[in-house]
């Protein structure tokens, strides 16, 4: 039963590998072969619906929503990605180092890390992004600030579960220094959880971004970030609905992926990483 569930989780993981490729592809290659450019306005062509000419409809300012939903993509992947390898690495050396070590070091990484645990995540990455001001590189900055807490305190409980553990310890008393036992046995059993973790975390990130972009603490203009351009649509979910249902679905397809992507993983590797 057990094999036949690890062959289940394999295909879904291919399958949501290979919708990851598409989307990557459609993110990187899409805004070269887009017909229409994504930034430029064209006032006579102001808030048509969909038609053949653009699959979309166009915007206010008579730029095609489809050019601009690819050209979003890779704004919104680049920022999630960026966000997430920044907190993966830097959560899991803190944590890494705050198991390991124990003593001082771990009683200052934890105390902080349950300051940044008091506040609500996305309204502490509301506060640091109104402090930074608008942009992409300050939300940014903003969601590593909150989503960094959770990595170190895996990695840490994590490395504080395998510090003892009877193989840990038999290679201290066979010689083994603390470096090598640190590379060797503990980050390889770290990693797998953790980046469970970061797989599911790109689409919280996707949307977190999104969030700060349409309060206008994101992606400024004219950026095509899905965010931003559904702040810029909102005067005009009456009149040209598709502007803010088409980015909004498009969401929707890329968060809905990252999560497949995430769970299958998870089973593949048989991990349940929980803080």
């Amino acid at each position: 039963m057990k094999k036949k569930n690890k062959r289940k989780a394999r295909r879904w993981l291919i399958f949501s590998l290979a919708l990851l490729a598409v989307l990557f592809a459609v993110a990187f290659i899409g805004p070269s072969l887009i017909p229409h450019q994504p930034f430029k306005p064209n006032m006579r062509n102001a808030l048509q619906p969909p038609s053949a000419e653009y699959l979309f409809g166009t915007d206010n300012l008579g730029r095609c929503v489809f050019c601009r939903v690819i050209a979003g993509a890779s704004t919104s992947l680049f920022s999630a990605l960026a966000v997430v390898g920044i907190v993966f690495a830097a959560g899991t050396v803190l944590g890494v180092a705050a198991g390991f070590t124990g003593g001082v070091l771990d009683h200052i990484i934890m105390k902080i890390s349950l300051i940044f645990q008091a506040f609500p995540s996305f309204i502490l990455a509301v506060a640091v992004a109104g402090i930074l001001g608008n942009g992409l590189k300050n939300g940014i900055i903003s969601l590593c600030a909150v989503y960094w807490v959770t990595y170190c305190r895996l990695a840490r409980s994590l490395t504080v579960s395998l510090r003892d553990m009877p193989y840990i310890r038999a290679a201290r008393i066979c010689g083994a220094g603390k470096i090598s036992i640190l590379f060797k046995y503990v980050l390889p059993n770290v990693v797998a959880p953790v980046l469970v973790t970061a797989a599911l975390d790109v689409g919280s990130v996707i949307l977190s971004m999104a969030g700060l972009s349409f309060l206008g603490l994101g992606a400024v203009r004219p950026t095509a970030e899905w965010g931003a351009v559904m702040s810029e649509a909102k005067d005009y979910l009456q009149t040209a609905p598709w502007i803010i249902v088409f980015n909004g679905a498009a969401l929707f397809v890329v968060v809905t992926i990252f999560n497949l992507f995430g769970d299958s993983l998870r089973d593949v590797l048989d991990t349940n990483a929980e803080i």
